[in-house]
């Protein structure tokens, strides 16, 4: 099998990411989205919430998790990105951010493990200034 670049291998995790949060019942909403202020990798809906998912594709598991690959900036740009998204769409759901860390076989492109971490960081601030 041809070895995956950078950028197909982040590809691959997303793809996972979405099937893996269809088996656990979200209904995805967007991949990829855009908007003026950023991109989010997925947006799902789960029950009364709607899910802002930042998806991080490892090939060997990390001395720390892919909750702690998100820094602070990072997740500004997704609250902002979210904020925008919630206000052009008229969404009155409960946001949640989550981020998946997808841990691939590179050389298969076999899943080996999904560490989700659910509510990975909160919004502290306003990001109604767009």
């Amino acid at each position: 099998m041809k070895p995956f670049s950078n950028r197909s291998f982040g590809a691959l995790g997303e793809k996972l990411a979405a099937k893996y949060l269809r088996q656990q019942g979200y209904k995805i909403l967007y991949k990829n989205y855009k908007n003026k202020l950023g991109e989010i990798d997925i947006i799902a809906r789960d029950g009364r919430e709607i899910v802002f998912v930042e998806v991080k594709t490892r090939s060997v598991s990390p001395y720390l998790g892919g909750q702690y690959a998100v820094d602070k900036r990072k997740q500004f740009h997704i609250m902002r990105t979210a904020a925008y998204f919630l206000d052009a769409k008229k969404i009155k759901l409960q946001p949640r951010f989550d981020v998946l860390e997808m841990e691939v076989d590179r050389s298969s492109g076999q899943l080996i493990k999904a560490n989700h971490y659910k509510a990975a960081f909160a919004q502290t601030e306003d990001y109604a200034r767009f």
